[in-house]
């Protein structure tokens, strides 16, 4: 497998449940410019596109506080995106493109149901179901498990509790800046391991549609840390779970509600 990430073409993957929107001159009129950016290669999920929870951690640097961050289409790889603002509100284009909206967090969040040791978490992380089959997500740089620039972040079921994912973190200085680790990765460690056991479980595929997080303290390079991941609802294609990071003394560093959507043409691991 290539370092980068991008080893084959895979077949085009839309945002389930979303046409392509545009905005307007007339839609725009409220709108004032925030910010732009770009998102890098390295940060893939699918080959072509950003991983979901990092594109949501770099949104919602235009946000103040826990954030809310939805994604209307895959968010592209170097591509220049522009991010407006209407009061508390973003939204983040490509060309005339919505490819996100975000504000506020409104909702609370929840209490991990378990809080794994190190160990634990590793031992979940070697039963990803997944491990040794090419799919979508193969490459993914959180969770991809032959990823060698990435984070290593695979998740897979708890012993004794098939229905919670653990994995861990332990991150170095190629995500941080001054020893203290960029928030958007933070994000994106939040996305993956949120990822519904149940889906998980049966290889079915699903893609990050809405990501809410609140993030109590910075992480810092060389922390031992575990993301715990757990199912909040499944509705039909809609699937609802959390996440959240755990510091070594169980404390909560990070917290997070997901809502995944699995396309109207399955797609599955085998």
């Amino acid at each position: 497998m290539a370092e980068t990430g991008h080893p084959q073409a895979w077949p085009a993957f839309a945002m389930p449940g979303h046409h392509v929107r545009r905005f307007t001159s007339h839609m725009a009129q409220t709108w004032e410019p925030a910010g732009e950016f770009t998102i890098g290669a390295r940060f893939n999920g699918p080959p072509t596109t950003a991983n979901g929870g990092y594109a949501c951690g770099v949104i919602a640097r235009f946000v103040r506080g826990p954030a809310t961050v939805r994604l209307r289409r895959p968010p592209p790889l170097e591509a220049r995106l522009v991010a407006l603002a209407d009061g508390d509100r973003i939204r983040v284009m490509q060309g005339e493109v919505l490819v996100a909206e975000a504000e506020p967090a409104r909702n609370g969040f929840l209490e991990p149901p378990l809080r794994p040791s190190m160990g634990e978490a590793v031992a979940a992380g070697r039963r990803h179901p997944w491990r040794g089959v090419r799919h979508l997500l193969s490459d993914c740089f959180v969770c991809g498990p032959e990823r060698t620039d990435g984070l290593g972040v695979t998740p897979g079921p708890l012993y004794g509790a098939d229905e919670v994912t653990a994995a861990p973190f332990v991150p170095d200085a190629s995500v941080a800046n001054d020893g203290v680790v960029d928030p958007a990765i933070v994000w994106a460690v939040l996305d993956c391991p949120s990822f519904p056991a149940e889906a998980l479980r049966e290889g079915r595929i699903a893609l990050l549609g809405t990501l809410e997080a609140r993030l109590d303290r910075d992480v810092v390079v060389g922390e031992r840390l575990v993301v715990v991941g757990w199912t909040r609802a499944l509705d039909g294609r809609k699937l609802q779970s959390a996440s959240a990071l755990l510091a070594s003394d169980g404390s909560v560093v990070a917290q997070a509600l997901a809502t995944w959507i699995a396309p109207a043409m399955p797609v599955t691991v085998r």
